[in-house]
């Protein structure tokens, strides 16, 4: 009898791709069935996986759980804010994930949980380390937004793991996979064709592939892999590299009022700005991903500058590479 994989999140980009590529893996990696969770259908199709329509902040997971006999639980669910902060994200970022565990808690059949977490438990702060490793906490830049919902998440996750010390617990913290189809606050940063960013600072920025996103949480999912990982391409890219590689000219801005000024000057534009963006596009972000390949056992496939080139060349030029600024 193979597993039987509950994602929540499924209409997300990303949770739908990972769903989607867990039910294709099926058999072979001895997985029986996808089952997709959220409160609306994905736009694009989820191939073999069965959706179920249910809010993860309500009692109902835990039916879906019981009916569907499942025994391997793929959080996903777990998303900042687009374009606006809102109590609602944070809601089904924290009470959503405290819905779940409880869920998790009273089930007799789940055996493994793995959580799609985020570098974003680190914050961004000037005395930040060069590398966070999984053992660092943060130095700060989680008092608001989703890096608090991330700080509060695994701290829950951590108390169900005291509570049900014989479940698996997988905990990946990810970089933001940068990728034309997957949604993420880099992405739709990236796509402005002006760039807010703070006066003085060039933040160092890491990201991650689709692929391998998806090659971690499969083998989180197929092989006994406990434990709390970072996962990000290797290296960095500075901010105002990346912006004169795809062309687009950086609008500096003052760091008090940074928020409010870059989300009325991308709105302007018919663009967003995640308001967690704040910190990261002042101090920056990196982590050390040696535990994801001595301890978890994956080797990264794609740097975090690979990764941006290929997302740079499916975008079109900014004004500055069509006027031969651009690299």
């Amino acid at each position: 009898m193979g597993r039987v994989v509950l994602v929540t999140g499924v209409s997300g980009t990303l949770a739908s791709r990972v769903s989607r590529h867990l039910a294709d893996l099926g058999e072979s990696a001895g997985i029986d069935r996808v089952v997709g969770i959220d409160l609306r259908p994905p736009e694009g199709d989820l191939g073999g996986v069965k959706f179920v329509r249910a809010d993860i902040r309500t009692p109902v997971v835990a039916k879906v759980i019981a009916v569907e006999d499942v025994d391997t639980v793929v959080h996903l669910d777990l998303a900042p804010a687009r374009g606006r902060s809102g109590s609602g994200v944070k809601e089904r970022n924290v009470i959503g994930t405290m819905q779940l565990l409880a869920a998790c808690q009273r089930s007799t059949t789940v055996s493994k949980l793995v959580v799609g977490s985020s570098v974003a438990v680190y914050g961004s702060s000037p005395r930040d380390p060069a590398l966070f490793m999984e053992s660092d906490s943060a130095r700060g830049g989680v008092r608001t937004g989703f890096p608090k919902d991330v700080v509060e998440v695994e701290s829950y996750v951590r108390g169900f793991a005291r509570r049900r010390p014989e479940i698996l617990i997988t905990t990946v913290r990810a970089a933001q996979t940068l990728h034309p189809e997957i949604e993420s606050p880099l992405r739709s940063y990236f796509l402005n064709p002006l760039l807010p960013a703070v006066i003085g600072f060039d933040p160092r920025l890491q990201f991650l592939s689709l692929q391998d996103t998806l090659s971690i949480i499969e083998q989180s999912v197929v092989k006994d892999r406990p434990g709390t990982f970072n996962a990000a391409g290797p290296g960095v890219l500075l901010l105002s590299q990346a912006a004169r590689r795809m062309g687009k000219p950086v609008v500096p801005l003052p760091g008090i009022g940074f928020g409010a000024a870059a989300a009325r000057i991308v709105r302007s534009m018919g663009g967003e700005i995640s308001p967690d963006l704040h910190r990261l596009l002042t101090y920056g972000r990196a982590v050390d991903t040696s535990a994801l390949r001595d301890i978890f056992g994956y080797e990264l496939s794609a740097t975090t500058e690979q990764v941006f080139e290929e997302f740079r060349l499916a975008q079109r030029p900014g004004v500055l590479a069509l006027l031969g600024g651009g690299r």
